[in-house]
């Protein structure tokens, strides 16, 4: 399983810092999935790389338009919406700051799996966006090991297995 972090220009100026990125690898890694970091300098390259994760095998997405916010809200003809519209994966926004969220009444379809923000600390935000991210895959793959051809998901399995005690 692979999941993608896309993230924008912050403040500070400087890439997710390295230890970050390290522990981002082994959370993901010890649930035995891929994490590819995806920085971009500008929304062009942003939504490039949205588009990118919407075409090639990622399962999930953790979103952080960092800085680019506020150019997403004022072009929308970038084609940030239609990007997250295409995107076959689910998706997490991951922000550092209230406020920086992206508006998703302004002609988003497809809204975000879930919304992290902790003020100050986008490390956290990262972190536990991961978190959410690899339940829902690890739930994702028991409900496909536990389902059978012809079956109704995991609540028919369910059902059959108590029905059966």
């Amino acid at each position: 399983m692979s999941i993608v972090i896309v993230h924008g220009p912050h403040t500070s100026g400087h890439p997710l810092p390295q230890e970050l990125q390290q522990q981002l690898q082994q959370q993901a890694g010890a649930a035995g999935c891929t994490l590819e970091l995806r920085g971009c300098s500008d929304l062009r390259h942003f939504v490039g790389q949205v588009c990118a994760a919407g075409s090639d095998s990622t399962e999930f997405v953790l979103l952080d338009p960092g800085d680019l916010a506020s150019q997403v809200r004022e072009h929308p003809e970038a084609g940030l919406v239609d990007a997250l519209d295409q995107l076959g994966a689910p998706y997490i926004e991951v922000h550092e700051e209230c406020g920086a969220e992206l508006d998703h009444e302004a002609g988003f379809h497809k809204a975000p799996l879930a919304t992290v923000i902790i003020n100050g600390n986008i490390g956290s935000g990262y972190r536990i966006g991961l978190s959410i991210a690899l339940r829902q895959l690890q739930e994702g793959r028991r409900g496909d090991q536990g389902t059978e051809p012809g079956s109704h998901g995991r609540r028919q399995v369910f059902a059959q297995r108590v029905a059966g005690l």
